[in-house]
């Protein structure tokens, strides 16, 4: 179990104070959480170690997962 107590969450620069937004949070140990910004501390936290974060975000700037 991962220890959230101390995240400090943020959104991406890119989302212009959207409500509709995931904010992330780099936890102790090197993993990043990522939440639901319209479900805020009730939101489900994904977590992902520092690896995994790593090949998510390069997939999400080549635009692996753009709508087509």
């Amino acid at each position: 179990m991962n220890d959230l107590s101390d995240a400090h969450w943020f959104k991406s620069t890119k989302s212009q104070g959207g409500e509709t937004c995931v904010e992330a949070a780099h936890l102790s140990g090197g993993g990043v959480g990522v939440r639901d910004s319209k479900l805020g501390e009730s939101s489900p936290v994904l977590v992902f170690d520092g690896q995994a974060w790593d090949r998510f975000t390069s997939a999400v700037k080549a635009g692996r997962f753009d709508l087509r």
